[in-house]
């Protein structure tokens, strides 16, 4: 009888040590895929919206240059990524850094900056 109480006692114990455990645990970050690119994240949706931006129009992902990963925004890349960020210089303006959250095209810095605010392949704000 004594030793079922041990054995009781002790799956207890280690259950909510268990349940603990995993309480403090850090946030889960979201990988979604768009057209098989990976973007990394607080995405709440498949267009890359995030916890951050969030209306109609924020509908793309930045790939970082320090990293090679695309992000919904800067703050989602601040809060998951263990360094600094890197900023893309102007001679390398022509590297497809920019994803389409809708279709999933890729566009270079300079393509981005020149569509007027709208994906070029599909034509979403």
């Amino acid at each position: 009888m004594k030793q079922l109480l041990l054995i009781t006692f002790g799956l207890i114990l280690l259950f909510t040590m268990n349940t603990m455990a995993q309480e403090k645990e850090p946030e889960i970050f979201n990988i979604i895929q768009i057209e098989g690119i990976n973007v990394f994240g607080k995405s709440i949706d498949h267009q890359t919206r995030c916890v951050h931006w969030h209306s109609q129009l924020d509908v793309i992902a930045i790939k970082f240059k320090c990293c090679d990963k695309y992000y919904p925004c800067f703050s989602c890349h601040e809060e998951e990524a263990d360094h600094t960020h890197q900023v893309w210089a102007k001679a390398e303006f022509d590297e497809k850094a920019i994803l389409c959250g809708v279709c999933g095209h890729e566009l270079s810095i300079k393509e981005y900056m020149d569509a007027n605010n709208t994906c070029p392949r599909c034509q979403a704000g």
